[in-house]
């Protein structure tokens, strides 16, 4: 909350930390809930109790899911004051919107959008076993490749340099393959 603070400007409004407990899950929202605008197999969310009802996720179905759609998680693949929105794949999430008005950090992902291509960003990885969160993934000639984040069914995502992110690759000494 210290940093929305800065963002209140002169306003008179109050920040602190929200007491109802958010609910995700699968299937059909609950009444109040809202469906996941990112991707449709994303689930639903709600602020309070889902009730008997909803079908709450399983940790481990929601990082497969996660791991098929590549979708960030903030303090796993989302990194506070290092990534970099587009390269997350917030454009393909509906994460950000190249028509709406001023948003902080706008001219920077513009320019990213507009004036080069992504040359690093996340992509799906299959592993020959399961490796630790961070390791590294090297090309056959040792340069450095990506680094390898959650894990499920035998597929990650990984944070890749696109230009090294080919041909046979390892992590921690497991085949790392593009998926």
């Amino acid at each position: 909350s210290a940093k929305l603070l800065m963002y209140r400007l002169r306003s008179k409004v109050e920040i602190g930390p929200d007491p109802r407990e958010v609910s995700s899950g699968q299937g059909k929202p609950p009444a109040n809930g809202f469906a996941d605008p990112r991707h449709p197999d994303l689930g639903w969310r709600l602020c309070g109790p889902a009730g008997d009802d909803a079908t709450n996720w399983a940790s481990s179905d929601w990082d497969r899911v996660r791991v098929r759609h590549l979708v960030p998680q903030a303090g796993i693949e989302l990194i506070s004051n290092d990534s970099y929105i587009l390269e997350m794949g917030f454009e393909r999430l509906n994460g950000v919107d190249f028509r709406k008005g001023c948003y902080v950090g706008q001219e920077v992902t513009a320019r990213m959008k507009h004036k080069t291509e992504l040359r690093k960003g996340l992509g799906r990885v299959r592993l020959g076993a399961p490796v630790p969160v961070g390791t590294l993934i090297e090309t056959e000639d040792g340069r450095e490749a990506g680094t390898v984040f959650t894990q499920s069914d035998g597929l990650a995502i990984a944070y890749l340099r696109f230009d090294r992110a080919r041909g046979a690759m390892t992590a921690a000494g497991q085949v790392v393959s593009l998926e």
